[in-house]
């Protein structure tokens, strides 16, 4: 098993790792639209706050060695479910025809009064036996 603690400027701020990798799979922790150049939150249309977490979670998943088409699971949080829709756009040019398992669970608060949280589970592909014991 290996950890991420930091992708540039992402880190993780309490006791947990940004993502696991294990036997071949990349465990995302939920990500916000932070600034992966400055660390900064970036409070904003629920529109750009959703891509930039996307964003957040293809550069730790490039870092784990996986990518986002390899995404198997999304989890989103959503601070009202009346935003779902304008996510969905920005999902879907996001990920264009991969369509990963996803669920949404609408919440009332998100931490830091972010509009929007998400966390993945991808897969990586090895090219050897040695690695797939990750």
């Amino acid at each position: 098993m290996k950890s991420l603690f930091e992708v540039g400027n992402l880190k993780s701020n309490g006791h947990y790792a940004l993502a696991t990798i294990h036997q071949g799979n990349v465990y995302v922790s939920g990500q916000f639209a932070i600034d992966p150049e400055t660390g900064e939150k970036k409070f904003g249309t629920i529109e750009e706050e959703t891509l930039l977490a996307l964003r957040n979670v293809e550069s730790i998943l490039n870092a784990a060695g996986s990518k986002k088409e390899q995404i198997l699971r999304m989890t989103l949080y959503i601070s009202d479910v009346a935003l779902w829709n304008q996510v969905n756009e920005v999902y879907e040019q996001f990920f264009g025809p991969h369509k990963p398992a996803r669920t949404v669970v609408p919440t009332k608060d998100l931490h830091f009064g972010f509009k929007i949280e998400m966390e993945a589970i991808a897969y990586i592909e090895y090219g050897d036996d040695e690695n797939d014991q990750l």
